[in-house]
């Protein structure tokens, strides 16, 4: 990473994640080079970009200051990989439009001067970032995500739920409450705060974990009832799973309308 504030931010990747985060850093008022190893490729992902930003601009729900036409002025395409990083002051590969997370992991040799640029940087553009402050295989979300995974399916394979109902279970359980607390803040909320709700809910919480079974396989007859389950609701083709994406993209989309508009106290 170069020290140059005049440099710009270079995407590797110009697919659906390169694009997401040439729109975000645009938003910034930061130029963006694209970069990826086709001229078409990039030609095809500049003309997404312009389509999307022109839609959520119509929507109200365009990021930045800056009109869609000003934002899409400061990205541009490369398909020479040195040329793209001369001079940048960033370079980037990671899911975010309608996602703000970033998760920093520094390398041991990471200068702590770099991961606070980046912190800044992220945070400037809308994100918010987060330190893992050791590096872990999965990092922190997908550990997370792992976990709940996890039992989900053992819950389907041992008969304890449907595939359906175990969704139910989390979109309209916990995940409601989770779009906007995490599990230590809930825990601290849901007693007279962390000691109260450990003193409480320790011993039965470490009962029920002990309970837990191996790790699944993810295949075999459980892969093949959550399969059909999921096709049942959302069949595999790409232009069912095309529409459900963008509906979950534009329910993310008012969701983070609606925490902005509920700023934490």
């Amino acid at each position: 990473m170069a020290t140059s504030a005049a440099g710009p931010v270079v995407i590797i990747g110009s697919g659906i994640i390169g694009q997401g985060w040439a729109m975000l850093f645009a938003s910034g008022g930061l130029k963006v080079k694209l970069y990826d190893i086709e001229q078409q490729k990039i030609t095809n992902s500049l003309e997404n970009i312009r389509k999307e930003m022109k839609s959520l601009e119509q929507l109200g729900s365009l990021k930045g200051a800056l009109s869609a036409p000003q934002q899409l002025s400061l990205i541009s395409g490369c398909w020479d990989l040195r040329e793209a990083v001369e001079g940048a002051i960033h370079i980037q590969v990671n899911p975010p439009y309608y996602i703000p997370l970033v998760e920093l992991v520094p390398h041991p040799q990471t200068a702590p001067s770099t991961v606070d640029r980046t912190y800044a940087l992220m945070q400037k553009i809308g994100q918010s970032p987060v330190r893992v402050l050791k590096e872990i295989d999965g990092f922190a979300l997908n550990r997370l995500q792992y976990a709940v995974i996890g039992e989900a399916w053992r819950l389907v394979q041992e008969g304890i739920v449907s595939p359906g109902d175990l969704d139910l279970v989390m979109s309209n359980g916990l995940g409601l409450r989770y779009a906007f607390l995490g599990p230590l803040e809930t825990m601290h909320l849901n007693a007279e705060g962390m000691l109260s709700y450990c003193d409480r809910y320790g011993e039965g919480m470490t009962r029920i974990l002990r309970t837990f079974g191996p790790v699944p396989a993810f295949s075999g007859a459980t892969a093949e009832q959550v399969h059909q389950a999921m096709c049942a609701k959302v069949p595999d083709d790409p232009k069912h799973l095309a529409a459900r994406r963008q509906w979950r993209d534009e329910c993310l989309r008012r969701l983070v309308q609606l925490k902005h508009e509920v700023p934490p106290e």
